[in-house]
């Protein structure tokens, strides 16, 4: 029995935003060892849009918002559409010790961070799951 396809991409949009909270946890950590205390909520959200420091998050942040966007849309969801979320979180998943951007950013995330590890291998057992 195969899961309906909205499940499939929830399921998945789930894993990453689970990710995503661990890397953006795991870089204000670091952002505060380096730079120094931040000091409210909204000082936070404002480095997190506006701040060099946090702008490798921003292509996972775009591919999770894509996914909501597919989940409220009024034409139906297809396998393809899902396949292809997959296919570029995997392509985006790729951490890289020598590469740059998000890859680079990526990989030292996993190397300092234990729970960053967990949640990328909660994304990767479904990303082995949902392959086409």
């Amino acid at each position: 029995m195969t899961v309906p396809i909205k499940e499939r991409l929830e399921e998945f949009r789930h894993a990453l935003l689970g990710l995503h909270k661990t890397l953006v946890d795991s870089e204000r950590v670091t952002y505060e060892q380096t730079v120094g205390t931040i000091r409210s909520p909204s000082q936070f959200l404002q480095l997190l849009t506006t701040d060099p420091w946090f702008a490798w998050l921003q292509p996972l942040s775009q591919l999770i918002v894509s996914m909501d966007e597919a989940l409220d849309s009024k034409e139906p969801l297809t396998e393809a559409a899902v396949d292809a979320a997959v296919k570029e979180a995997n392509l985006l998943l790729t951490p890289s010790e020598i590469g740059e951007g998000f890859a680079h950013h990526y990989y030292d995330a996993l190397q300092r961070d234990p729970d960053v590890v967990i949640a990328h291998a909660e994304v990767m057992k479904l990303l082995g799951r949902h392959k086409s």
